[in-house]
């Protein structure tokens, strides 16, 4: 093996490492931030503090990461469970404490076959493991959205009301 890159991606040990695509790279680290990377440039990070501003910075930890393409999957010293789209970070789910003790590792459903099966119509899947010797499914419900078709009607709708109302408010306007 060769080393190809070398660069300082936290302040002390690093907890955990995934590789994603698109040559992306997830860090966890003793830091309390965790960190999506392409090659040696940080695209975006986390940190305690700036999501939960009520919690101590001190408090949590990030122990595992899991970049599926579409979520980053975090799981925490404090048992805690989070689902973030991977390129914003937004959060979609949040489970505080979903595990007594330290998550040691998370992992995504695959979309095979047998993973789609095991979504049910949910988004994503999430498995947990921790020190407390259990292991969690943690299911990201399917988010809402207007099929294009309805939003196009809609906005014809939009148009056809404002010139309607634009004749009545001052006539001979067409």
């Amino acid at each position: 093996m060769k080393k190809t890159l070398e660069f300082k991606a936290h302040d002390g040990e690093i907890e955990d490492i995934a590789l994603g695509p698109d040559n992306k790279v997830v860090t966890a680290g003793r830091d309390f931030q965790c960190c999506v990377w392409q090659q040696d440039q940080l695209v975006t990070g986390l940190r305690w503090n700036e999501n939960l501003p009520g919690i101590p910075d001190k408090a949590y930890r990030y122990q595992a990461c899991r970049d599926s393409g579409t979520f980053l999957g975090l799981g925490t010293v404090t048992g805690s469970v989070a689902i973030h789209i991977a390129f914003s970070l937004q959060r979609l789910y949040y489970v505080k404490e979903a595990h007594g003790i330290v998550v040691t590792d998370v992992a995504f459903i695959p979309e095979s076959q047998r993973g789609r099966e095991l979504l049910a119509g949910n988004e994503a899947a999430l498995l947990s493991v921790a020190v407390d010797s259990r292991c969690k499914l943690h299911l990201l419900p399917s988010r809402r959205s207007l099929p294009v078709w309805l939003l196009l009607l809609l906005c014809a709708g939009l148009i056809v009301a404002a010139i309607l109302l634009l004749q009545l408010a001052f006539p001979g306007f067409l």
